[in-house]
């Protein structure tokens, strides 16, 4: 069988261009049974040494600064997205009037009413997408989602989910986009709380359908910078600063459709957990328990009648888990943050061969939306507020 080109563009070549770029380049190794060639046609990035960068170290054929010239390229099959929130809309938008597949970072746009656009011009454009919820592709959390669909769990109860971290609790750190209202949307909400609504939703095969949340912002202002960075460094800062315009904090109750319940918490402030994001699962015969900071483990508790062996069993990712002897020989050698990145390219290359929606979905990525606009407004007026669902179907309750 002859091997398929799918030239790539990538718009914004920041630390997740990056590694959009490189899950691409990892799938002819790991993914060979897709036979497929990744040209890297061009990359689009505004900042001069990041387009030397794309060609003379990443590899694409080029470098431009309109992603207009990405869209309008006749070698560019599929388009990742990887801009900051602000420009996700516009970008997306553009890309499905190209009627050009893509894969987007999430949050999708900075508001549901955004994300709700674009999931439904993919739909009518008959697109196959990807969003960036790549924590869904760890081993240990296919293993669990497993798990759970077989009924080993029994009927589900509750679910705890926090999604705490450290990046930003230095008020020292620059004022990015990420901290304006404008520009990143509803903060530490569409930031981490984001990939805990996704990630839950597709643990449990069922949607979160209320919520009533609080939300604080407790670095009130932050230096101005002078240089940008990739991600969270490299940034130089001035002495002025400027205000903090979206939230730091986030606690939420909810409720699923199948009516389990529902605790979620995010910080980007704490010191002390540097990236802990923890997802528990509670059944009427077990547990599950998965953190991110140690993501080559699951907890799992089956049954109630074990005696002096009642708790946890710690599995390690090995080769009967999804996916894993791809990356790794044997357990005890882990796999890490980027490798679920790969997964999540394979699955949006797969699709686009098969023309079928394997990986999370513009869908998905509008659900999300939907959960983070009922939790800010919750925020807002202190009442429960319903989660709109969405009309386009998901892939995380397939």
């Amino acid at each position: 069988m002859a091997r398929k080109r799918i030239g790539v563009g990538v718009i914004s070549l920041g630390w997740m261009g990056r590694l959009h770029t490189r899950s691409y380049k990892a799938l002819r190794e790991k993914y060979p049974e897709l036979e497929v060639d990744i040209d890297l046609v061009v990359c689009c990035d505004l900042i001069e040494e990041n387009r030397r960068v794309a060609v003379e170290n990443l590899g694409f054929s080029k470098a431009v600064e309109d992603y207009h010239e990405v869209l309008n390229d006749p070698e560019v099959d599929i388009v990742s997205i990887c801009a900051p929130n602000f420009l996700h809309h516009e970008i997306a938008m553009a890309t499905i009037a190209a009627g050009k597949p893509f894969w987007i970072e999430k949050p999708m746009g900075i508001s549901a009413a955004q994300s709700k656009d674009i999931a439904e011009g993919a739909a009518r454009a008959g697109l196959i997408t990807s969003v960036g919820f790549n924590y869904r592709h760890t081993p240990a959390i296919e293993l669990g989602r497993k798990l759970i669909a077989e009924g080993k769990l029994g009927t589900i109860t509750n679910a705890r989910v926090w999604l705490i971290a450290d990046y930003a609790s230095g008020p020292e750190g620059p004022l990015t986009w990420r901290y304006s209202k404008e520009k990143a949307g509803a903060g530490v909400i569409l930031d981490l709380l984001g990939h805990g609504e996704d990630l839950v939703q597709y643990l449990l095969k069922d949607r979160i359908s209320a919520v009533t949340a609080q939300t604080g912002t407790f670095i009130t202002e932050r230096p101005i910078p002078l240089k940008a960075g990739i991600g969270h460094t490299g940034w130089e800062v001035s002495e002025k600063k400027g205000p903090v315009g979206n939230e730091d904090y986030v606690s939420v109750i909810g409720r699923f459709e199948s009516g389990a319940l529902l605790t979620m918490e995010s910080s980007r402030v704490s010191v002390g957990p540097r990236a802990e994001y923890i997802v528990e699962i509670y059944g009427t015969d077990g547990s599950i328990r998965w953190n991110f900071e140690d993501l080559n483990h699951l907890q799992i508790c089956l049954g109630r009648q074990n005696g002096f062996q009642q708790g946890y069993t710690n599995a390690m990712a090995g080769p009967d888990f999804p996916d894993f002897m791809r990356f790794q020989p044997g357990a005890g050698t882990s796999m890490g943050f980027d490798d679920m990145k790969v997964v999540e390219a394979a699955q949006f290359i797969q699709g686009i061969l098969e023309q079928r929606q394997i990986g999370p979905s513009a869908a998905d990525g509008w659900s999300a939306a939907e959960v983070d606009a009922a939790v800010e407004a919750s925020a807002g007026d202190g009442k429960w507020h319903e989660v709109t669902p969405v009309t386009e179907h998901t892939t995380f309750d397939k």
